[in-house]
C-alpha cells in the first residue's frame, strides 16, 4: 500500500534540555514527514548550561548537540542538506572550519556563514541544520 499525500503528517517536538526552549517558545528541532528542521544551536553544555571559552569548543558542542538531536529524531548527519553557521568575528572562519569539515566534509550540504551578533555576549557561534531522509 503506498502512503496518501494528501494524509496530514505527524509533527514532531524534540527537546535538548535547554531552559531557552520552553521560555522563549521553541523547540529544539521539528520532525514533520522526511524532514527535520534543527533551530538554531550555541555552544552550551545543556547538562551543565555552561559555554566554553573558545569558538572551537563551541562548534564541537554545536555539533554534538545537534548530531544528539537528529539522531533523536531518526536521522544521522548524513541527511542534513543545509547548514546555516552564524560567528560573531569573521576571524573565527578559519578557526572553525577544520571542526566543520571533519563533520560534513563528506556530506558537503549547502551552507551559509554569517558574521553578526547574538543574544548573549558569550555565544560566539550558533548553527541551524536542515535534514531529509534519504
Amino acid at each position: 500500500m503506498t502512503p496518501d499525500a494528501n494524509a496530514p503528517q505527524t509533527r514532531r517536538l524534540i527537546s535538548s534540555g535547554s531552559p531557552f526552549e520552553k521560555t522563549a517558545g521553541y523547540s529544539r528541532a521539528l520532525v514533520q514527514g522526511d524532514w527535520c528542521f534543527v533551530s538554531g544551536t550555541t555552544g552550551y553544555d545543556y547538562a551543565t548550561m555552561t559555554m566554553p571559552g573558545t569558538v572551537e569548543e563551541q562548534t564541537r558542542n554545536c555539533l554534538k548537540t545537534i548530531e544528539d538531536v537528529v539522531r533523536e529524531a531518526g536521522f544521522s548527519l548524513s541527511d542534513v542538506v543545509r547548514c546555516h553557521y552564524y560567528i560573531t568575528d569573521a576571524t573565527f572562519a578559519d578557526r572553525i572550519f577544520p571542526i566543520l569539515g571533519e563533520a560534513f566534509g563528506e556530506i558537503r550540504p549547502a551552507a551559509t556563514m554569517v558574521v553578526c551578533g547574538l543574544i548573549r555576549p558569550e555565544m560566539l557561534i550558533e548553527i541551524e541544520v536542515t535534514a531529509l531522509r534519504r
